[in-house]
């Protein structure tokens, strides 16, 4: 079975509006908008109901599905598939190390940890799901379910449609869409209904998502403004806060600030970890480094019970569905923004380096976080004796961060930096949130029209406002929690695509490795030590792919077309030339011969301690299947020996293709 897709030719080069996502995605959101503004109440109840309808009935199915992600992106990563690229065979990582894991670094951040940082770790303290609160264990469970909460769940989650989505566009050439995961189910037929449905869950997922971390980071601005400046605290000021925010936000798109945005983001990013690092330094600081080994122990050594505990046997009455499904909802609402994030700085990766760097690295910082935030405040209450600071988190965990760090030096600065944190992730994630949306309710690749992306930012920003009309904080997790649910189902499709895609590709490597092919030797082998051994430069090997080579792929491929099969050969760009045979629904062959430049060994130069030049570069004649380069070069090979080897892959390419009918 073929995995490349043949999506209908589009009729204009430009994105245009996807219809069948665009409008049913919009129309709902702007149906839930209007009547949680016009009939708050009753839009609560629905909103709680469907709330109380997936903890109690469907809460079981979310945990396991989310276990079930974690496990699967572990077991790809552990087995064979690992070695496997998000890309061709030849292709490398767009980014070092360093950049890749700044980037990584900088997705784990966000408004949800500016939120929970403190509030989380004290509610559990003091409310703890199923032991006794304000004790020394109290304090000890409340930091294991603060880490569970943000662990590697979270980012397996992510890892999964960032996966996905990088696999099928960077391996096989499908569009950057979660609709393209489903491809080994169900063919060109994600071209069609199932597609359009596929992406539009993904899009109101992200809608809802964005919406709740606009909700909950406005709601966090007004407390940080009434704190600073006796600003009024209340739903009509944080309408106003939206209603600015967002059209600042709206503003980015229209005028183009992209670098704009990008420096805000890197300047984001340097003040919450000035801030991270202010706390833990006035702090107790050695207690903190304590704390963060024992709690990274506490949670990996009880990661598995912990997984699967739905508190059945001691359940609290709201806790379980106000928290953790309320998590696992906004990350798997999360996952389509975040994972094409992801996706897009992943490219060249195997597997196993992905799965390693996407779980690992932002879970070890957000650790880190919730360490110094979680235990210094517990330290407060518990060592200090700042009672109040509980008191403050039970009225309105929104003040949690702003009364914890005026018990600190410094406070009023910290505080009007904490605010300018919240704000600057408000507009950030609202201009990427509309951008992500608007991919995925336009066709084409190409850039939408402006006005696109300001409609969803509108959109989004609208959707924020009528949740907190209808109910604040209960209706933005209850909403969350709903909205998640049928992308759950989505998310489980893609693993099954992704698994079975997987395994043909490793198959065909398996088989393409162990195939018994003809053997054979030709000419002198003078010529070929001369060949290993001799610096070629550019010129000679575009006029040996030109001339030797073309000539041997041409006598090829006019003798295959003597048995009946669909062959060409064509010259490309930059000296390439490449035979393909046509097999009908079957993956066609493809041998490519390209000019590629390399650093040629230290021998090659005449004097090795002299800096290399550009003038230095060697070239060889480089063979490139439809998985990428080869590695090998046919550079000064004979016409015979060339068409072996063309045979060799050809044949190859059979044997695959009668393994797997």
């Amino acid at each position: 079975m073929a995995t490349e897709a043949n999506p209908p030719p589009t009729a204009a080069p430009r994105a245009r509006i996807l219809a069948p996502v665009f409008y049913p995605s919009a129309g709902i959101a702007l149906l839930l908008a209007a009547c949680s503004i016009l009939w708050p109440g009753p839009s609560e109840s629905v909103f709680q109901a469907a709330k109380n309808w997936v903890a109690q009935d469907a809460g079981w199915f979310t945990v396991l599905a989310v276990a079930g992600f974690l496990i699967f992106v572990i077991g790809l990563a552990a087995s064979g598939y690992g070695r496997i690229k998000l890309g061709l065979d030849h292709s490398k990582p767009d980014y070092s190390y360093t950049t890749w894991f700044a980037m990584l670094f900088a997705a784990g951040m966000g408004i949800g940890l500016m939120f929970f940082g403190v509030a989380e770790p004290i509610m559990h303290y003091t409310t703890p799901p199923a032991w006794d609160g304000l004790t020394v264990d109290a304090a000890r469970q409340a930091m294991r379910i603060t880490f569970f909460h943000w662990g590697i769940h979270a980012w397996a989650i992510y890892a999964v449609v960032a996966l996905s989505l990088a696999y099928f566009s960077y391996r096989h050439g499908l569009p950057l869409r979660i609709r393209s995961a489903l491809y080994p189910l169900i063919g060109d037929r994600i071209h069609g209904p199932i597609g359009h449905a596929v992406d539009t869950f993904a899009v109101l997922g992200t809608i809802f998502g964005l919406s709740t971390s606009l909700g909950l980071g406005v709601i966090q601005i007004n407390s940080g403004l009434n704190y600073l400046f006796g600003v009024p605290t209340g739903i009509g000021t944080q309408v106003i806060l939206i209603v600015v925010i967002t059209l600042v936000a709206t503003a980015s798109v229209f005028t183009g600030l992209d670098k704009g945005v990008r420096r805000l983001s890197e300047l984001n990013m340097a003040m919450a970890v000035a801030l991270l690092a202010f706390v833990l330094v006035t702090g107790p600081t050695v207690h903190l480094m304590q704390a963060f080994v024992q709690n990274t122990g506490n949670y990996i050594s009880t990661i598995f019970s912990t997984t699967f505990n739905l508190y059945a046997y001691d359940p609290k009455p709201g806790w379980f569905g106000g928290w953790t499904l309320f998590y696992w909802g906004w990350w798997i609402a999360w996952s389509p923004f975040v994972g094409l994030f992801i996706a897009r700085i992943s490219r060249g990766r195997t597997i196993r380096e992905f799965v390693v760097g996407v779980l690992m690295v932002p879970t070890g910082f957000t650790f880190l976080w919730m360490t110094i935030y979680g235990n210094t405040a517990l330290d407060m209450v518990m060592g200090r004796g700042i009672t109040h600071l509980m008191d403050t988190v039970s009225a309105d965990s929104s003040v949690a961060l702003f009364e914890f760090l005026g018990n600190l030096p410094m406070s009023w600065i910290t505080s009007l930096v904490a605010t300018l944190l919240v704000m600057i992730f408000f507009v950030t994630s609202a201009d990427s949130g509309a951008l992500v949306i608007d991919m995925l309710s336009s066709e084409g690749e190409e850039e939408s029209p402006v006005w696109q992306r300001i409609f969803w930012a509108l959109l989004t920003g609208a959707l924020a406002i009528s949740l907190l009309i209808a109910g604040g904080l209960t209706s933005l997790q209850a909403a969350t929690i709903a909205a998640a649910l049928p992308f759950t189902f989505v998310m489980i499709l893609m693993c099954w695509g992704l698994a079975r895609a997987l395994g043909m590709d490793l198959a065909r490597q398996n088989i393409l490795r162990q195939a018994r092919v003809q053997s054979f030797a030709s000419g002198d082998w003078r010529l070929r030590l001369r060949a290993l051994t001799q610096q070629s430069h550019r010129r000679e090997v575009m006029q040996f792919i030109a001339l030797k080579a073309r000539g041997a792929l041409d006598e090829v491929a006019a003798e295959l077309r003597k048995r009946g099969l669909e062959v060409a050969v064509e010259a490309g760009e930059e000296g390439r030339v490449a035979l393909s045979v046509g097999h009908g629904a079957e993956i066609d062959f493809v041998y490519e011969l390209r000019p590629q430049p390399y650093q040629p060994p230290t021998f090659m130069l005449e004097d090795p301690r002299r800096r290399r030049a550009q003038d230095d570069m060697s070239w060889r004649a480089e063979v490139f299947l439809r998985e990428g380069g080869q590695d090998y070069d046919v550079m000064g090979w004979s016409h015979d020996d060339l068409i072996h080897d063309v045979l060799d892959q050809y044949q190859r390419h059979m044997h695959f293709l009668d393994n797997i009918r």
